[in-house]
């Protein structure tokens, strides 16, 4: 059966999804909040936050929600955590009651403490939904190199349901059931990559960050296991697949910005370095709202705070890390 899948954004993983269900024979449509960008884009096929990437011919590009979403059989949210309830309420109605929603944002609202799929609830009503994750730089993607995702959802039929529409034979998604996990997972990893990045701008060496990403993982399933996740979920792909991605891949926005701090530029400086949004930045202040509601201690967390908002420098941030108190190690 051929399926339309409807695009929510038009950054680096909207691109490279649409260009996957057209290679799996569906229609793509791609909506981009911004008209003139969504005309350069439907004109050119190309995009400056994906260089070597060509859209495919048949996808359609509009900034016209009815264009794109209201004969659609399945929609994606690709739009930043911090922007998705607003935007989604202006999409729903366009919508069959039917539609699911696949969410690839990895972040959680500030105002709220939502993770994506409690926003979709809010802001587009009751149907399947599900959150597809894993370790998947999207220039790596775009030339089909092997790559594994999550597809995570509390109704197991729309799990396998986006499993078969996005798998390809270099691509291969798993399912789960705990959409949370995965959720929390994908948010806050990339806290945990910033603090990377600012080791590499200090050249504290593998060791370091290594160490990093195995005491962020346990901060990571801390959070998670205290809102009502799995705790294999944090071992498997979506957990420090993921996590040892951002945290390595030299493309990583959140590693390059912890980097750019780390040789002393400022959060603003960092920031202007990229046009694609850092989701890591807003999604500190949830992790550290929700390490409170929840009671967890994530002094990894707490430090990349610090260093982003309170001016904290981060050499004295890994000092600080280092001469904590000495005590018998426990993951989760």
């Amino acid at each position: 059966m051929q399926h339309t899948i409807a695009i929510a954004g038009d950054g680096q993983m909207a691109l490279v999804l649409a260009s996957i269900v057209m290679q799996s024979g569906h229609n793509a449509r791609v909506w981009s909040p911004f008209a003139d960008a969504a005309k350069q884009l439907e004109h050119t096929r190309v995009s400056p936050r994906l260089p070597g990437f060509h859209l495919p011919k048949g996808a359609r590009v509009s900034a016209s929600i009815d264009e794109i979403f209201s004969t659609a059989t399945l929609a994606v949210s690709a739009i930043p955590a911090q922007f998705a309830r607003e935007t989604w309420r202006r999409i729903a109605p366009a919508l069959s009651a039917d539609t699911g929603i696949v969410t690839v944002t990895k972040g959680v609202e500030v105002s709220s403490l939502c993770p994506p799929l409690e926003v979709l609830i809010d802001a587009a009503g009751q149907r399947p939904l599900a959150v597809l994750s894993g370790p998947t730089i999207a220039s790596e993607l775009a030339r089909q190199l092997p790559a594994t995702l999550l597809a995570a959802s509390v109704d197991e039929k729309f799990a396998a349901h986006v499993q078969e529409i996005f798998s390809r034979p270099w691509l291969r998604i798993y399912t789960s059931q705990d959409p949370i996990g995965v959720e929390i997972a994908g948010a806050a990893k990339n806290v945990v990559a910033i603090a990377a990045g600012i080791l590499d701008g200090l050249q504290m060496g593998v060791n370091a960050k290594s160490a990093l990403l195995a005491r962020g993982l346990s901060e990571i399933t801390r959070l998670g296991l205290a809102m009502g996740a799995k705790q294999e979920t944090f071992f498997g792909i979506a957990g420090v697949g993921d996590l040892a991605t951002t945290c390595f891949s030299p493309e990583g926005r959140n590693r390059t910005l912890g980097e750019l701090i780390g040789k002393g530029a400022s959060l603003t400086a960092a920031l202007a370095h990229t046009q694609s949004v850092v989701e890591g930045v807003e999604t500190c202040k949830s992790v550290r709202s929700l390490a409170e509601k929840y009671h967890v201690e994530m002094p990894i967390s707490a430090a990349v705070y610090r260093v982003l908002f309170e001016n904290l420098p981060p050499a004295q941030a890994v000092r600080e890390l280092m001469s904590r108190s000495v005590k018998v190690e426990r993951v989760g």
